[in-house]
């Protein structure tokens, strides 16, 4: 690393309940940017006939993509359903498959889908003080399954990158779903088995 690319100390403000700043900007995931994530896409396509709703925005630093800065910012998961099935992010793999994240629950409730390439996956409840760890190898997505905005907290290496097209090519193996108001975890019947 030459003397040019040295990050300098900073701060930024997070507001700790919502999890917005006006210190840079968020980049926002409406409706109609998720299009082929939710298994019920009639659903999907009536919503958006009507309104392209904001379904999550994040804030992400911009830093040197070097294995020693950190990359942190938060998420923002908005309360509703697309069908039976919660708001939630796209969810990736990152680049460098072995990154590990971690996701720290502002405020909120929800859970961090966890899946890898070999099979194993995981649900990890968030609710607010509860930091959640996705191990490397595993794909994951935030997924908001209350009546309030999920806010997290994440930091993983600044070199990892994102791979949001595994997920959008075959989907996650899991759906968190609402069934007559009971949150189950049940199997994608859109899942393509194929990596």
């Amino acid at each position: 690393m030459n003397i040019e690319q040295l990050v300098k100390p900073f701060s930024l403000l997070f507001d700790l309940k919502n999890g917005l700043s006006d210190d840079i900007e968020s980049t926002k995931r409406n409706l109609s940017k998720m299009k082929g994530m939710y298994a019920d896409n009639e659903a999907l396509e009536s919503i958006l006939e009507k309104e392209d709703t904001l379904a999550y925005e994040f804030y992400e630093l911009e830093l040197p993509n070097e294995d020693n800065n950190l990359l942190f910012g938060t998420s923002i998961v908005y309360p509703g359903k697309v069908g039976n099935e919660f708001f939630m992010t796209k969810g990736h793999f990152h680049n460098v498959i072995d990154t590990a994240e971690v996701y720290y629950c502002l405020s909120g409730e929800g859970y961090l889908l966890m899946e890898n390439p070999e099979g194993d996956w995981a649900a990890e409840e968030f609710t607010p003080g509860k930091a959640v760890y996705a191990p490397g190898r595993y794909a994951h997505r935030s997924v908001n399954i209350g009546d309030e905005p999920l806010v997290t907290f994440f930091v993983f290496r600044a070199d990892a990158g994102h791979d949001y097209g595994t997920i959008e090519e075959k989907g996650f193996r899991k759906l968190i779903v609402d069934n007559s108001g009971k949150v189950e975890i049940v199997d994608n019947p859109k899942w393509k088995n194929n990596r």
